[in-house]
C-alpha cells in the first residue's frame, strides 16, 4: 500500500528523558535509525511496579537504552546488569573488526579463512545460520559472504570522511575483483564439531545485517527469564518491546525516523507496539561524499554499488535478529518482492521509505498511530 506524507511528525513526547543510570555528557541524543519511546509523562504503571532506565556506550559502537518495569530499582538494576553484560559478550563475539584475548569471534574466523575448521561457540553458529536463511529467503539479496566487497567501500568511506577533499569511490576492477571471493555456498558450518570454515582464504564474513538484532533478542530473552515483562530494549536503534510501557495494556511508542532529515529527532511515523521488535535500515546511517553525491553502506550485490531503491525500510516482527537481517534484504529487493516475502512472515510488517512516498504492507495499520 501506498500513501503520500500526510504530514511531518515530530514526537517530541516521544523523546527519551527519562534519567540513566549511566548516562555520560555526550549520550544525550537517542539512537539514531529507530528512536524508542518512553511512556508519555503522567501515564501509572501497574500497581508495585517502577518504571527506571539506563543508557550505555560502546557495544556495538552505538548507544543502548533499555527501559522497564521492576518491583524495585534495585530489581531494575540486577537485570540491567545482566542485560549490560550479555550485549557486551555478544558484541565481543560477533565483531568482525577487532579480535578480543581469549574469545574466538567472527574477526578470528575472517583471519583463519583457508586455514580449516575454526570452533566457535554456538551462537556464532546460531548468528551464521540466520544469515544463511534470510539469505535464501530474500533470493541472494543479503549475503554475509559480500565482506571483501563491504570492506573496499569501509576504506573508502572512513577515508573519505577524514579527508573529505580527497574521496573516492572503490574502482569497479577493484569491486569485480573481490566479488570472486563471495560465494556463500562455501561456507560450512558443522553443528557437530561447532566449527566453521571458510575455505577460500580471501573470504571475509560481514554480518552487520543481522548480528545487532540477534543481540537484542538474545538480551530481551534474558531479560524476561529473569522474570521482567514489561520493557523495551533500543541497541542503535534495533527495537524490541515486551508487555506494556505502563504495566496494563498500553503498546510502546515507536517514531520512525524522517530519512530527510539530518535531527535524529524528526520523526515521519509512529507505531504502537507490544512484544515486537522494530528495526530500521536507511541511507542517512553511514554515508561519505564523493564529488558532491552521497554514499551509503548498503550495497546491492548485483551491481556492487549502494541501492538506490530507497531512503529507509523498516521491518515490523516478533523476532529481532530476524527483523534485523530482512531490512538490508528488503532494501535489495524490489517492492513487489520485498511485498511478497514479508507478507509470507507469520505477524511480519514493513514500511518503505523513498522521498514524499510512504509504502507498507497489510499489517503495519494495526500497528500505525495517527
Amino acid at each position: 500500500m501506498k500513501i503520500r506524507r500526510p504530514f511531518h511528525v515530530v514526537l517530541l513526547a516521544l523523546l527519551l528523558l527519562l534519567p540513566s543510570a549511566c548516562r555520560s555528557a555526550d549520550t544525550t541524543a537517542v539512537p539514531p535509525a529507530v528512536t524508542a519511546a518512553t511512556t508519555v509523562a503522567g501515564v501509572t504503571a501497574e500497581a508495585g511496579l517502577t518504571r527506571s532506565s539506563r543508557q550505555f556506550l560502546g557495544v556495538f559502537d552505538t548507544v543502548t537504552t533499555f527501559i522497564g518495569l521492576a518491583e524495585s530499582e534495585a530489581d531494575f538494576a540486577r537485570i540491567a546488569d545482566v542485560v549490560e553484560r550479555e550485549l557486551t559478550r555478544y558484541h565481543q563475539l560477533f565483531t568482525s573488526f577487532e579480535s578480543y584475548e581469549g574469545i574466538t569471534n567472527i574477526w578470528t574466523v575472517n583471519e583463519r579463512a583457508g586455514k580449516g575448521p575454526v570452533e566457535v561457540d554456538p551462537l556464532i553458529l546460531d548468528l551464521l545460520e540466520q544469515s544463511i536463511a534470510a539469505n535464501a529467503r530474500s533470493g541472494g539479496r543479503v549475503n554475509m559472504a559480500l565482506g571483501p566487497v563491504l570492506q573496499l567501500w569501509h576504506d573508502c568511506r572512513e577515508a573519505g570522511l577524514a579527508d573529505p577533499d580527497n574521496a573516492r569511490l572503490p574502482s569497479m576492477t577493484e569491486l569485480e575483483a573481490a566479488n570472486c571471493h563471495t560465494d556463500i555456498s562455501l561456507v560450512e558450518i558443522d553443528r557437530v564439531q561447532g566449527t566453521v570454515t571458510l575455505p577460500d582464504p580471501a573470504m571475509r564474513l560481514d554480518v552487520g545485517s543481522g548480528a545487532k538484532g540477534l543481540a537484542c533478542e538474545l538480551a530481551a530473552q534474558q531479560a524476561a527469564a529473569l522474570g521482567m515483562r514489561h520493557f523495551l530494549l533500543s541497541v542503535g536503534g534495533n527495537i524490541r518491546t515486551s508487555g506494556f510501557r505502563d504495566g496494563r495494556g498500553e503498546p510502546w511508542r515507536v517514531g520512525i525516523r524522517e530519512p530527510e532529515s539530518e535531527d535524529p529527532n524528526d520523526y515521519r511515523l509512529a507505531l504502537a507496539v507490544s512484544d515486537m521488535a522494530v528495526v530500521t535500515s536507511g541511507v542517512y546511517e553511514r554515508f561519505y561524499t564523493v564529488a558532491g553525491k552521497r554514499y551509503h553502506h548498503i550495497i546491492d550485490p548485483d551491481t556492487l554499488m549502494p541501492t538506490e531503491r530507497y531512503d529507509s525500510v523498516t521491518i515490523i516482527a516478533p523476532d529481532s535478529g530476524l527483523a534485523d537481517s530482512l531490512t538490508t534484504a528488503l532494501f535489495n529487493m524490489d517492492r513487489e518482492a520485498g511485498l511478497e516475502l514479508i507478507e509470507a512472515l507469520d505477524g511480519a510488517g514493513a514500511i518503505w521509505m523513498a522521498g514524499d512516498d510512504v509504502w507498507y504492507s497489510s499489517r503495519v495499520g494495526a500497528w500505525l498511530l495517527d
